[in-house]
């Protein structure tokens, strides 16, 4: 199967690196929730508030920000990505057949699991749970295709 869209196989081990390094840094700052000021720099937001009814509110300012959980949250998104889409060695139509399965599998699971969010959790918990949301397709899908994979 030709796709344009996959990376070649040599970029699956270093995603796997990255994912692993981001998935474990990420559980850490999330269960020590550590802060540090070693990576406060000043970054462009392009907007600062949290309503447009607050005074101090408005559009591409210059803030101060530790950016050690944007860098983790970019590692699990970049090593994710290379991993889920990098070729196969043999990259054939049963392989294509079970990526694509992964796929859907994973979107609609990871919508069932917001679903259930909406329901039965609440305030500043929900947003925790949209912030994991961001990663779980991605991961789902991982998990989904590696497992199809191994059982084939």
């Amino acid at each position: 199967m030709e796709s344009n869209y996959f990376l070649p196989n040599t970029y699956k081990i270093p995603g796997w690196i990255l994912l692993t390094i981001g998935v474990i840094a990420g559980v850490f700052l999330t269960i020590s929730e550590y802060e540090s000021d070693l990576l406060t720099v000043n970054v462009l937001a392009i907007f600062n508030g949290d309503s447009l009814f607050e005074n101090n509110y408005g559009f591409f300012k210059i803030l101060k920000n530790s950016i050690v959980d944007e860098i983790i949250a970019l590692t699990i998104i970049i090593g994710g990505l290379m991993v889920g889409f990098s070729k196969e060695k043999v990259e054939d139509e049963f392989i294509y057949k079970l990526r694509k399965d992964s796929l859907v599998w994973a979107i609609i699971f990871n919508y069932i699991v917001l679903m259930f969010a909406i329901i039965f959790i609440y305030e500043f918990t929900f947003f925790d749970v949209l912030v994991y949301n961001m990663f779980t397709p991605l991961l789902f899908f991982i998990i989904r295709f590696n497992f199809l994979k191994a059982r084939a």
